[in-house]
């Protein structure tokens, strides 16, 4: 059957639930011995630490054991609605030809549920009617697709729908920022000194931001989406205004109990409870930073 009206999917359901999943995380996606992964594992292949009750067996050392890529990973609930939705309970270890499609359901519904994320944030926001019915309409048809068969999921552009609805998500962000900050997007900031740097209200979408010091910065209205916060510090930053902040950019980065979190965030167990001297806020570029760090 075709996709049917959904009614659009809660915060709770847009959260990984692994009770309510089959390991998916740990069998569909392929990953390669890096930094992330301490081994190599083909795509549709289960983890060898994925145990037969679709638990990790090393869960709580997969930083010490070499997988802190398997912590910041998120299916945005996308697990739980190809189990009990898609196949309907009907569980890939009782029925191993059902994985392939069970596979091609997860990558998806995944990224569709990323959008939904996406969307509820933008909807939360502060804008013009106009907008916000624009941002509710195409949230109410991402979450009709996601209630799709097999067959028809099968069948969903996923880029197609994303490049019609990222533009919706940029003018939130424009109309949220405004007036705009500075314009970062896709920088490269790797290790960049921002301490001093003025990103309230700055378009950080994509940047790469790996390594990078924020101690003490004020992203008050800054956009991060899709930013890549992997080892960034940001121990006493205010990120409490931060725009499509995710948990698992929060659990790649380094805070500390003095960092600014929203209040439907979790301050990641990994952070330090050392408090940070606050650092005096700024006025420089990033260019800037980076000429004087030379």
């Amino acid at each position: 059957m075709s996709p049917t009206p959904a009614p659009p999917a809660g915060p709770a359901q847009l959260r990984a639930d692994c009770e309510r999943c089959f390991g998916l995380c740990c069998v569909v996606p392929a990953f390669a011995a890096s930094a992330d992964f301490a081994i190599d594992k083909p795509a549709g292949q289960p983890c060898p630490h994925l145990r037969r009750d679709h638990r990790c067996g090393i869960h709580a050392e997969l930083r010490q054991r070499g997988f802190p890529g398997c912590t910041v990973f998120d299916c945005f609930g996308a697990g739980q609605q190809v189990a009990q939705v898609t196949f309907g309970g009907r569980d890939w270890r009782d029925a191993p030809e059902t994985l392939p499609a069970m596979a091609q359901a997860f990558a998806v519904l995944r990224p569709l549920h990323e959008l939904l994320w996406f969307l509820t944030e933008a909807v939360a926001l502060r804008l013009p009617a106009d907008l916000r019915a624009e941002l509710e309409h195409a949230r109410a048809e991402t979450a009709a697709l996601t209630h799709a068969d097999p067959t028809h999921l099968g069948a969903v552009d996923v880029v197609a729908h994303r490049d019609r609805v990222n533009p919706l998500l940029s003018r939130a962000s424009d109309a949220s920022r405004s007036p705009a900050g500075a314009d970062h997007r896709g920088a490269h900031l790797l290790g960049a000194d921002l301490r001093r740097v003025d990103l309230r209200r700055a378009n950080l979408r994509g940047a790469l931001l790996i390594g990078a010091d924020l101690r003490g910065a004020d992203l008050s209205l800054a956009d991060v989406t899709g930013a890549d916060l992997r080892g960034a510090d940001v121990r006493g930053a205010d990120l409490r205004r931060t725009l499509f902040l995710h948990q698992t950019q929060l659990d790649a980065a380094r805070g500390d109990t003095h960092t600014g979190l929203p209040e439907t965030r979790t301050r990641p167990a990994h952070w330090t409870a050392l408090p940070l001297t606050p650092v005096r806020q700024p006025t420089r570029s990033p260019a800037t930073a980076r000429r004087r760090r030379r």
